[in-house]
């Protein structure tokens, strides 16, 4: 075979090989001879086509040398003409625009001329100032190049101003700054206001506008200062001894200058323009720090700051480090105390006077809060001219204020003492709070007997210390200060998980701890009593902390924004401060959720547990579940009898479940409940069991209602979700009254039941039941 598929014929070796490629051979002959066949035909139309393009290119050839014709003779003429028209054009527009050009310098030589000429005459005998201030204004409007030009130096000199222009008006403008920066300070000093708006007005107007702010500058800061001296120094001795004597003060100071501000801002505006009043307000800030450092200096003196801190600092919390110490025995003959010698708190006292650190931190509060009113005005008025988005952004404070001594001087005189001298008070109210502990009177486990007091049942140190976070949190937030957040806040957590979650601690492990006095009985009332209210301490601090904190994180009704927002506009402030707030919560939560969740197990285990199995004991006491048959005939008729296991249970558990929900708060008590019914779930489960052989198919029928009735009388007045603990012991009952075809319905895994049970608890059940499976 060959590439194409037919037989070689000098590879055939058969005649009918042959005659097979022979064959093929005369195909492609065929093929071949048509293909040439076409072609030939074809050549005819294509010579005829070749001829077509042949006279067409003849054709072509003429009518190119005519174009080439009437370009060379008719079409060079006119291009020729139109080149030269707009040659002259363009020429003409060139000199017009020369010519304007040079209509406009002359006008602006004359223009130069009459305000050179105006301001040589207004400054002369008339001396209006105003004019000539006017003509150095329209002066200034004409071009540097005009002004400085030589035709300029030309034509404007006269005779009698023969100077060249600049001159001229350099001249004048400096002698007029002089001028009207002497009368300026003259008004200012006589106190002339028309005056002193009528040269501040002219500063602009020849060019010397930093000179006129400046001048205005040093006139408002010299109104603040005598202003700050009068309102300072006039004070009495007994005045500056006054609780917020300092704080108003600094609040005077700070009006004085925003009424400044507000005041004169429409007119620097005016005549300076937009945005001009932020350099006032910067020359203002150096007065500020001046006057306010002056008030922070003698504050920090006379209310003995340093003294103060030096103080606290050296103060030892001897109540709170000897109650986190190990207990000893009292020695004999003294009568035990609850809290440490009272000797050592009378010297501490006496040490660190509360009612003082108290007025300190209530006055340094107001004036920290002062200079945040302060700042965001000042910020608000030198920020640009389109507004921040305050909420997304909030407000950007101006480097002339971040970086001013008096914002130094808050940092170092109020800002510092207030996070020590906060930390000290929280952290001594807190031990105080449980120096003065008073639980509620005449509580009793005795359900026949009144309780004493009112509910909540806690001790008095849950409402001291909680008032106290709530005035902390409050008079910190009313600062407006971020860093004061920063410190404050966290020291708040710390010191309520150490100090006040540990305090109960110590007293729920050490002094009430419910544990029996003689091994298999139970805890004295005494101490179950004093166990329930430590555990309701916690419930309550908690849900005071939470209202606490959602108080100050309310939206405002009438805005709709987180007053954080308004008391802290600068940057993410607000963001930061209500995270701090949120911290706080969560973190008290957590430590006090968690000792209150040990408080509970505590009490599960020593005071419910030992009570349940005696108590199940005494309600399925003689009650025969496997009776004759003929027993159904001789029922009784009282319903009390049916439902006897029932009303035993509910008299006993109610006993004991009674009197601990009249002291528990219902949170607290829905806690023990939940931690109870599983164990109850539990023991009803093996009471069951332990009914092994001994129930038949009536027994069942009754076991089954008396465990309906143990159940219902255990989550009465508890959430509904308690139920679901029994859910085995129910299922154990239904599988004891199933009948055969039931049984064995469930055993295929028909009936539609979710088992909890598993097949060979189900099984183990079944044969409860008389012993058969």
């Amino acid at each position: 075979m060959n590439e194409h598929g037919a037989l070689d014929i000098s590879a055939a070796t058969s005649v009918a090989d042959i005659h097979l490629a022979l064959a093929h051979l005369q195909e492609q002959e065929a093929a071949v001879t048509h293909r040439l066949n076409a072609l030939v035909a074809s050549q005819k139309d294509l010579s005829r086509e070749l001829g077509r393009l042949d006279l067409l290119r003849a054709h072509l050839g003429g009518q190119v040398v005519n174009t080439r014709a009437i370009s060379n003779g008719m079409l060079s003429d006119a291009a020729s003409t139109a080149n030269r028209i707009s040659s002259a054009v363009k020429r003409l527009d060139q000199e017009q625009s020369n010519v304007k050009a040079t209509l406009d310098v002359v006008e602006q030589v004359a223009e130069l001329k009459a305000c050179v000429l105006g301001v040589h005459g207004s400054m002369g005998a008339p001396q209006d100032w105003e004019t000539a201030a006017a003509y150095l204004s329209r002066a200034s409007k004409i071009p540097h190049d005009v002004v400085n030009g030589s035709f300029a130096e030309e034509i404007v000199p006269t005779a009698e101003v023969p100077d060249p222009p600049r001159v001229t008006l350099d001249a004048a403008a400096e002698s007029l700054c002089g001028l009207f920066l002497r009368e300026f300070d003259k008004a200012a000093k006589d106190g002339d206001g028309s005056k002193i708006t009528r040269f501040f007005k002219l500063f602009p107007l020849i060019g010397r506008a930093d000179v006129g702010l400046d001048a205005y500058g040093r006139y408002v800061c010299q109104g603040v200062a005598a202003r700050a001296r009068t309102n300072f120094n006039s004070a009495a001795p007994a005045q500056r001894s006054e609780p917020f004597f300092y704080a108003n003060t600094v609040t005077k100071l700070f009006e004085h200058i925003a009424q400044i501000v507000d005041g004169h801002a429409p007119l620097v505006e005016q005549h300076y323009g937009l945005g001009m009043m932020a350099k006032v307000v910067e020359r203002l800030q150096i007065e500020a720090d001046v006057q306010g450092g002056i008030i922070l200096d003698t504050w920090q003196d006379e209310r003995n700051i340093h003294r103060t801190l030096t103080d606290i600092k050296s103060y030892a919390f001897s109540f709170l480090v000897q109650s986190f110490l190990p207990a000893q025995k009292p020695a004999p003959g003294a009568p035990r105390s609850n809290s440490p010698a009272n000797a050592v708190r009378t010297s501490e006292d006496e040490g660190v006077n509360m009612k003082e650190v108290d007025g300190l931190l209530g006055e340094s509060a107001l004036m920290l809060g002062r200079w945040a009113l302060y700042s965001r005005f000042i910020s608000d008025k030198c920020a640009p001219s389109t507004p921040p988005d305050l909420i997304d952004h909030g407000l950007v404070m101006p480097p002339f204020l971040a970086t001013s001594n008096l914002q130094k001087k808050v940092t170092s005189h109020l800002i510092d003492p207030f996070n020590i001298m906060t930390t000290f008070f929280f952290r001594r109210s807190v031990e105080k709070a449980f120096q003065l502990d008073e639980s509620p009177a005449d509580l009793t486990l005795n359900p026949t007997k009144p309780l004493g007091s009112n509910p909540p049942f806690i001790t008095s140190a849950v409402d001291d210390v909680m008032y106290i976070v709530n005035q902390v949190l409050q008079r910190t937030l009313a600062t407006s200060q971020r860093n004061v957040v920063a410190s404050v806040v966290p020291t708040v957590s710390r010191v309520l998980g150490s100090d006040f979650i540990g305090m109960m601690q110590r007293k729920m492990r050490d002094e009430s701890y419910p544990k029996p006095v003689i091994q298999g009985g139970l805890p004295p009332e005494d101490k179950v009593i004093a166990f329930l209210v430590l555990i309701n301490n916690l419930d309550i601090a908690n849900d005071y902390i939470k209202r606490i904190v959602d108080q100050q994180l309310a939206p405002n009704p009438s805005t709709q924004h987180s007053p954080l927002q308004d008391l802290f506009p600068f940057g993410h402030d607000s963001t930061f401060v209500h995270t701090a707030l949120q911290t706080l919560e969560s973190s008290f939560a957590a430590k006090s959720s968690e000792l209150l969740n040990d408080g509970i197990t505590v009490l599960v285990a020593n005071v419910l547990k030992p009570r349940i199995r005696p108590i199940l004991a005494e309600a399925f006491r003689d009650i025969d579940y496997a009776p004759p048959d003929d027993a159904l005939d001789d029922e009784p008729d009282d319903a009390d009898d049916a439902d006897l296991v029932k009303s035993r249970f509910d008299r006993h558990w109610h006993i004991v479940i009674r009197p601990i929900k009249r002291i528990l708060t219902p949170a607290n008590f829905d806690r023990l409940l939940t931690a109870t019914i599983p164990y109850l779930a539990s023991a009803l489960e093996k009471r069951i069991k332990s009914y092994y052989g001994r129930v038949n198919e009536l027994g069942a029928v009754r076991l089954e209602r008396d465990v309906a009735g143990v159940v219902a009388k255990a989550v009465e007045g508890g959430k509904y979700g308690l139920r679901d603990a029994f859910t085995r012991v129910t299922q154990m009952c239904v599988i004891l009254n199933m009948e055969g075809e039931e049984w064995e319905e469930s055993l295929r895994g028909e009936g539609g039941m979710e088992w909890v049970l598993d097949w060979e608890e189900r099984a183990g059940v079944r044969a409860i039941l008389g012993g058969v499976v």
